[in-house]
């Protein structure tokens, strides 16, 4: 079977939609607890939200078919930790974002299970996420990579509080020039709907951190959705009335991206 889609585009704009998969295989669900069967922290939804307007902009999409309770494919194949000193759910959880266990006594997957794991579900789609950068960066002589998440806006495992609705992630201004930063932060700015925050509890995982080289016509930017503001948060539904305005921001978002200069005017 097919473990990701790559929809290829022409504009210098490439989304990656890392968590939007639910699939888990039977041999693997079957040792599960039913309510992680269900994959609740998926980031559901983003490819509903992202793919109108990756088709507006003639933006390749990549995204996975199977759940992140398989492999987290937005963490590093070794499974070093991206926040040190905080709770994390790792390379292949074993608990919830609420902290519950996921498998059932005894049934947690092995090391070698782990490793086959990153080699079915894993490699595949960094390997072609890896090759779509470098054909629109081929083309275009630079390439966005935009990073689409979404979260429950309440986690206490991970973050205190509630979650800003919207969450922009630079590595702390590694990831992307000071150019681009400066204008998706200028178009958040610039309205009173959303709360936001940059770099702040969500910096940006493994791929925006792997593949951002601005000096080399590379930028990456990971945004991290509050939930509540597209979808139910308990029943997993989709909001119709409220999700195309969140699809409008990022909208907006996507258009800055659009607008950088060429690699050697960065």
């Amino acid at each position: 079977m097919e473990t990701f889609t790559l929809t290829r585009g022409s504009a210098p704009l490439l989304i990656s939609l890392p968590h939007n998969g639910s699939f888990i295989p039977d041999d693997q669900a079957k040792r599960m607890y039913p309510r992680a069967r269900r994959s609740p922290d998926t980031d559901w939804h983003v490819a509903q939200l992202y793919e109108p307007l990756a088709a507006d902009f003639g933006a390749s999409v990549i995204k996975p078919v199977a759940s992140r309770y398989v492999v987290d494919l937005n963490r590093p194949a070794d499974g070093h930790a991206l926040y040190p000193g905080r709770r994390e759910t790792g390379l292949v959880p074993t608990i919830s974002f609420d902290g519950e266990p996921l498998y059932f006594s005894g049934q947690e997957p092995a090391a070698e299970e782990i490793q086959q794991r990153v080699e079915t579900w894993w490699r595949p789609y960094h390997q072609a996420l890896a090759q779509e950068i470098a054909r629109l960066l081929e083309e275009h002589g630079r390439v966005v990579l935009w990073e689409g998440h979404s979260i429950r806006s309440r986690v206490p495992m991970l973050f205190e509080g509630r979650l800003p609705d919207f969450n922009l992630g630079t590595a702390d201004g590694a990831s992307c020039g000071p150019d681009l930063q400066w204008s998706l932060t200028s178009v958040m700015e610039a309205q009173s709907r959303y709360d936001f925050v940059l770099n702040g509890r969500f910096k940006g995982g493994y791929i925006t951190r792997q593949y951002g080289k601005p000096s080399e016509g590379i930028q990456a930017i990971q945004l991290e959705l509050a939930q509540c503001q597209y979808m139910n948060e308990e029943s997993f539904a989709w909001d119709a009335s409220n999700a195309p305005m969140v699809q409008g921001m990022i909208r907006r978002l996507l258009e800055k991206c659009l607008d950088q200069p060429e690699k050697n005017e960065i």
